[in-house]
């Protein structure tokens, strides 16, 4: 183990990234099929932002339990049962938090008095927040448009700076981070925010950035060995190679202040806009990263093997030593086919001649045409 995190730190791996993109594609599939059955067939619990109504908030005095704040809004002619009730602790410090659908203003200032009552508070201090299903709306179609314009700009930039066959790959590998995000948070039944939209948002800028960087050093290797005749699959397992250290550490450097937001932010100081905020963040890069890695450059890979300078050169794939060859001096000695077979690095394999052959019969049968008689000369 420690000579692969040996390897792995100095970024002398030799990892097979293109010839495993099936077994990846095919994890996916089954994630975003799942994800998309949770989303159709028991949808996502939106917060009291998106569908409207109204939030109780108090800072508790005495012993109040979230049975008995289901039974306040019962004996108001409210079914607490359906309630959002929950008892947020910080340090010494207790709150109880009440969401409900829209509600008369009377039943309002009635659940406000006897929760006041039962905290052992005055009514001003229980905070009352009414949302409209109307504005709920509105946030919804605003962040819908936000998400649209942005793959939209997304797609001509990567279009512009590289080529459309990168945008295409890193487009599906963004849209795969949001479905398969929303997905656990359809499985999970975790409330969805304007801070989870935030996060979301958020996850998508990283998700795109860690694909740009596997992107650029595509784009550089595919210069660079352009006239050693490899695949394209060659060339992203030694830029995926040449990037994994790099990606890693984006990785765990950006998850320390989320885990920092989660832990202390939400289970030390009791901060839950924090952790709506946190616990999408951490989601959403662990599935980023994944995707720059097994989705975005082995579909990349995928789309261009099928050109015509690639396409001759698709059945071989070097791996193992000879991978490492290849990114260490941008040839490679021996490649393995798909088949299996071990060929030399000639684009076209030496013809075998057996030791007894004779040196006239070897000319010949390397020649292309036979050897021209030669003239006699005159004594």
């Amino acid at each position: 183990m420690s000579g692969r995190l040996h390897r792995l730190y100095h970024g002398k791996t030799t990892i097979n990234f293109h010839g495993r993109r099936k077994l990846a594609f095919l994890a996916s599939i089954i994630a975003v099929i799942i994800s998309a059955g949770s989303l159709l067939f028991q949808g996502v619990e939106l917060g009291i932002d998106f569908k409207g109504g109204v939030s109780w908030e108090a800072t508790m005095s005495g012993t109040l339990t979230a049975d008995e704040a289901r039974q306040i809004l019962n004996d108001n002619g409210l079914n607490g049962s359906n309630a959002k009730v929950q008892i947020l602790s910080t340090g010494d410090s207790r709150r109880v938090r009440i969401q409900v659908g829209e509600l008369p203003e009377e039943t309002r200032i009635a659940v406000q008095q006897d929760l006041a009552e039962a905290a052992g508070i005055e009514i001003v201090e229980v905070s009352v927040s009414d949302v409209s299903s109307t504005w709920g709306r509105s946030i919804t179609e605003k962040s819908v448009r936000a998400l649209i314009v942005f793959i939209i700009a997304a797609s001509l930039f990567i279009s512009w700076r590289f080529e459309w066959k990168m945008a295409v790959a890193a487009i599906v590998a963004m849209l795969h981070d949001i479905i398969l995000s929303v997905g656990v948070y359809s499985l999970f039944q975790f409330e969805v925010t304007p801070a989870t939209v935030v996060a979301f948002l958020t996850i998508l800028g990283f998700s795109l950035y860690d694909t740009i960087v596997v992107f650029d050093c595509v784009k550089e290797n595919g210069r660079r060995l352009t006239g050693s005749k490899v695949s394209y699959g060659d060339i992203v397992n030694v830029s995926m190679n040449e990037v994994l250290m790099r990606s890693v550490n984006t990785t765990i450097s950006t998850l320390l202040p989320v885990l920092s937001l989660l832990i202390v932010g939400s289970w030390i100081m009791g901060a839950v806009t924090l952790r709506e905020f946190a616990v999408a963040l951490l989601i959403g890069l662990g599935f980023g990263t994944y995707s720059s890695i097994y989705i975005a450059t082995p579909l990349l890979g995928v789309l261009k093997t099928r050109e015509p300078q690639y396409k001759a050169h698709a059945a071989q794939l070097a791996t193992g030593q000879a991978l490492a060859d290849l990114i260490e001096t941008g040839a490679v000695s021996k490649r393995r086919h798909s088949g299996g077979e071990t060929s030399s690095d000639a684009t076209e394999p030496d013809r075998a001649v057996s030791p007894s052959t004779p040196a006239s019969a070897t000319v010949e049968t390397l020649l292309s045409h036979p050897p021209r008689p030669r003239k006699k000369t005159r004594r």
